[in-house]
């Protein structure tokens, strides 16, 4: 018996999925789902490549209620520029949740990742950040410094967004890049603790293995995202901050013990004897999240198999007839 399976390009999904806030949702359900209980979702196969300047990670969740699962195999190679080639490329897989048998393959070069991740952070934002935001900042300049955002301007819509990077340059385009998406105030700092001071929520959006947001620079209303720490090793906030901090919570605990922003702090002593909440966990009320404005909270998201498995199926069905078909 033949079987068809839908293929769809990066060009096709760009044209048809957007970062807005029924996105966010698809996410922010994704991350309840979690707090279940049920959803399997092995460690994330993650290959680090030094050799070769690159990294390579395979993640995948099965969501009970889902029709289809995904697998999402996802390599930077970051001397590719040079080449004239994208750092990052990549592709999703779905498969049927009842036969297993390929339904999908969505050759995304990463853009359902960017898009997942960037809505990640706004969920963050909706149920960590203070109600009220008048400037929010970025440490980092590429693709995610940019979509972080225009997701959190999305459920916490600021009037000043500030953006810091090691190259000025690049920190200034971004910048103009936030101005023109979001038709707001945008500036490029030099000072990194600067724009923490004038920032109630600041998303930290780099491949740092060392603190690029330090402990004394926190303030009372602050709320943090650090999404950058996906590998071992990396690190963006001081582990004094999370020290310090009111409420520190984890997309999934077993990932940022190995692979974020925890793996730092229990390395230098901070939490070893804790368990952080899970985002999951505050979204369905099974954990406190903030509890004043005055609160200082951090969120570390490492990103998770079940989102991607949850932006891939709503592909699906946003887009049953695009593409081409093939049959096996």
């Amino acid at each position: 018996m033949s079987h068809e399976i839908q293929i769809v390009t990066e060009a096709e999904l760009r044209a048809a999925i957007r970062l807005d806030v029924d996105m966010v949702g698809v996410i922010e359900r994704a991350f309840a789902a979690l707090a279940g209980g049920d959803v399997v979702m092995p460690p994330i196969l993650s290959m680090d490549l030094p050799q070769v300047n690159a990294e390579v990670d395979v993640k995948t969740a099965y969501i009970p209620g889902f029709d289809g699962f995904a697998i999402k195999v996802s390599p930077g190679f970051f001397d590719n520029p040079a080449l004239g080639l994208a750092s990052l490329n990549g592709l999703m897989i779905l498969f049927s949740a009842k036969t297993g048998l390929v339904e999908a393959v969505y050759l995304d070069n990463g853009y359902l990742t960017d898009i997942r991740t960037a809505a990640a952070g706004a969920v963050a934002a909706r149920h960590l950040a203070p109600d009220t935001i008048e400037t929010a900042g970025v440490i980092g300049t590429g693709v995610q410094a940019r979509l972080q955002m225009q997701a959190a301007h999305l459920v916490r819509p600021f009037k000043r967004v500030l953006v810091h990077g090691r190259d000025a340059d690049k920190a200034a385009a971004c910048a103009e890049d936030l101005a023109a998406a979001l038709e707001i105030e945008a500036e490029a700092v030099t000072d990194p603790a600067a724009l923490v001071a004038d920032s109630q929520l600041v998303v930290t959006t780099t491949p740092a293995r060392s603190p690029v947001l330090m402990a004394d620079w926190l303030h009372p209303g602050l709320h943090i995202t650090a999404m950058g720490s996906d590998q071992e090793g990396k690190n963006e906030i001081d582990p004094q901050a999370i020290a310090a901090a009111d409420l520190y919570a984890c997309d999934r605990v077993s990932q940022c013990e190995t692979s974020g922003e925890l793996e730092a702090a229990r390395a230098a002593g901070v939490l070893t004897g804790a368990t952080p909440p899970e985002l999951g966990d505050i979204i369905a009320g099974k954990a406190r999240g903030r509890q004043s404005a005055q609160d200082i909270t951090i969120c570390d998201l490492t990103g998770t198999g079940a989102q991607d498995t949850a932006i891939a199926s709503h592909v699906r069905a946003a887009l049953p007839d695009a593409g081409t078909r093939i049959r096996t």
